[in-house]
C-alpha cells in the first residue's frame, strides 16, 4: 500500500472550484428587488444539468454526519448524466473533495475544499467527487439532481487509498 496522502481543504471560492462545478452563494452576487421591495432575488447561481436521457429535476434532502478531523477518504463517485447541487441548510461548514471528470483520478489529482457553512456546490457533469463531509454537527443539505432511466451514479475506489484531509 501506498503512503498515507493527506490533502488540505483550501477555503471554498468561485475560481478554485470552476473546473469542477459551481459555488451557490450570494456574496459577488447583485440582488434584484422582488415582492414590492420586501425581498430580493439572488438569480441564476448555478445551472441544473439533468435532462440527459430523459432525465428531470428531483429535489431532496440529505443528512449527513459530522466525521472528526483528519477525514479518511472512502471512495469517489460521479454522475456521468446530471449535475448534482448541495446546499446546507443551515450554516454549517463542510468539506467537499473532487476529482476531474474523465477516468477515474489518480490521489494526487484530488483537491479538497471547506465551504464557509454560507455556500453550496453544483458539481457539473461526471466530476468525481466524495460523498459530502459534514464537519462540526448533523447537516441537512437540500439537493437538486437527476432522476429519470439509465445509470447515473458511478462509483469507484481512490486508487492507491490511503487518502486522508485536513482542514
Amino acid at each position: 500500500m501506498s503512503e498515507l496522502l493527506t490533502l488540505h481543504a483550501n477555503p471554498l471560492t468561485r475560481e478554485a472550484f470552476a473546473p469542477y462545478g459551481d459555488v451557490i452563494e450570494m456574496q459577488g452576487h447583485e440582488p434584484a428587488p422582488m415582492n414590492q421591495g420586501w425581498g430580493e432575488r439572488y438569480a441564476d447561481l448555478a445551472r441544473v444539468d439533468v435532462a440527459d436521457a430523459d432525465g428531470e429535476p428531483r429535489i431532496c434532502i440529505v443528512r449527513s454526519l459530522p466525521e472528526s478531523i483528519p477525514v479518511p477518504l472512502r471512495l469517489i463517485e460521479r454522475h456521468p448524466l446530471g449535475s448534482q447541487i448541495f446546499m446546507p441548510l443551515a450554516p454549517q461548514p463542510f468539506l467537499v473533495v473532487v476529482g476531474p471528470a474523465g477516468e477515474v483520478p489518480a490521489r494526487e489529482q484530488l483537491e479538497a475544499f471547506v465551504s464557509t457553512g454560507g455556500q453550496g456546490v453544483n458539481y457539473h457533469k461526471g466530476v468525481w467527487h466524495h460523498p459530502m463531509i459534514a464537519l462540526d454537527a448533523v447537516t441537512d443539505f437540500i439537493t437538486i439532481d437527476r432522476k429519470g432511466p439509465g445509470d447515473n451514479c458511478d462509483e469507484a475506489d481512490i486508487p492507491g487509498g490511503g487518502v486522508q484531509v485536513r482542514v
